[in-house]
């Protein structure tokens, strides 16, 4: 009987996919001060491409040299000259042949940060509207961008994509997910314009719809064009599920290739399986909170009105669950993304056999198991810290990776929260010089 996981697809511009196992999306925060990729880049994704995932996709790589989601992220922005220059071309030319080494894809996800951009990175942030992002006093509160300078982004995603595709790149993914600039205009809680880029759903969803057309009218259409899309913001009054169902309906005819499904942002990290601030939260099912993959409920829904390929991403551990999800017709690829930071072989392993459960380290990283400082503390506080110090444990793994040395899994969680801040905020002054 054949490997439903080893089974390739074949994309609708006619890229075809080795298997169905893709590294997802992850912040590297590898970039030097000019913003530019570098040899780190080079290692980690050398081994992640030898890892055997028919696809890698990057983490954010940003349009906006000012707006950046962490120190540390690649640039590509014609307005700024250091990011684009030869020497720029040349590295990004160096990370795309590092990444495609064992002939899978290598797409490169574009984005802009909006206001989700740290006071120590951006002392202005830009949104649909100056809604400031309330969390621990760490963003600086956004200015609602011109209609000119939204049509103006919306041909730097386009520039940007078509640089990933001349420095070897084989597809690109639109990142209109987890709060980010995109997806802030898709949720009637941050879009409050009553111009002809707020309001309506139709509206809401315009600024992400002109980013994918543009996008794909540059690149041509036998380059593969991918889209990431929350299922849910989980806020209340936010992008809901049914606006989700709706802006996929708008999806259908502008010939994406791979629509993967996510949820969540800043407020609301679904993504990373925890819940922000209760008052804000909306409730999902049971049955749903305890699934192996966070968002497959939410995919059943969206396959019935889909019509390209479906990948969902968050929370896959098993083979049995892998499987059951293809078997479903839910999803087409599994997004995996934490185990690739301690095992970057862990696609190759499940396809020879030898595994059939991915590691699991997030459920050991926590201040405590249960109660006040528990990642499902009734504190915000405690909530973030569990939150940040998981995220620093997985980046420091990931680092070591990038510098060609063994992980540590016996590192701590307090000390990986210390180390991601003093390294952002260290990463960050360096870019002000």
């Amino acid at each position: 009987m054949s490997d439903p996981l080893a089974q390739p697809l074949r994309l609708p511009c006619g890229a075809v996919l080795g298997n169905r196992l893709c590294k997802a999306a992850m912040t590297e925060g590898l970039g030097d001060p000019r913003l530019r990729a570098t040899a780190r880049h080079e290692r980690l994704y050398e081994a992640w491409s030898e890892g055997g995932a028919g696809l890698l996709v990057t983490g954010n790589v940003m349009v906006d040299h000012r707006v950046l989601e962490r120190p540390g992220n690649v640039a590509i922005d014609p307005g700024f000259a250091p990011s684009v220059d030869a020497e720029a071309r040349a590295r990004l030319r160096a990370w795309a042949a590092a990444g495609t080494r064992a002939g899978n894809a290598l797409w490169m996800q574009v984005s802009h940060a909006g206001r989700q951009s740290p006071r120590y990175v951006t002392r202005q942030p830009v949104g649909p509207s100056d809604v400031q992002l309330d969390l621990l006093g760490n963003y600086a509160r956004p200015r609602a961008l011109r209609e000119d300078e939204i049509l103006a982004l919306v041909k730097r995603f386009a520039q940007v994509a078509v640089i990933a595709r001349e420095t070897g790149f084989t597809g690109v993914q639109v990142h209109g997910a987890h709060g980010y600039l995109l997806s802030s205009f898709l949720s009637p809680v941050t879009n409050r314009r009553t111009d002809a880029w707020g309001g309506p759903l139709e509206n809401r969803a315009r600024f992400l719809l002109e980013v994918v057309h543009a996008v794909r009218k540059a690149v041509g259409a036998d380059f593969p064009v991918s889209v990431k899309l929350n299922s849910d913001d989980f806020r209340k009054g936010g992008f809901s599920h049914a606006d989700c169902l709706g802006v996929v309906q708008l999806l259908n005819g502008e010939g994406i290739d791979l629509l993967e499904i996510s949820g969540g942002n800043y407020e609301q990290p679904r993504l990373l399986g925890v819940t922000g601030r209760d008052d804000d939260a909306v409730q999902v099912r049971a049955s749903t909170r305890v699934r192996e993959a966070y968002f497959l409920d939410y995919a059943a829904a969206i396959r019935r009105v889909a019509t390209m390929p479906l990948m969902v991403t968050g929370g896959f551990r098993t083979r049995a669950g892998m499987e059951a999800a293809l078997a479903s017709g839910d999803t087409d690829v599994i997004g995996i993304g934490r185990p690739f930071c301690t095992h970057p072989d862990v696609a190759r392993r499940l396809l020879a056999g030898e595994i059939d459960e991915l590691p699991a380290f997030e459920h050991q990283l926590h201040l405590r198991p249960r109660g006040r400082l528990s990642p499902a503390s009734p504190w915000l506080a405690a909530k973030m810290v569990n939150v940040l110090g998981a995220q620093g444990w997985y980046y420091h793994q990931m680092e070591r990776l990038a510098d060609g040395r063994p992980i540590q899994p016996r590192r701590g969680m307090v000390r990986s929260f210390a180390r991601y801040w003093w390294n952002d905020l260290t990463r960050a002054a360096a870019l002000r010089r």
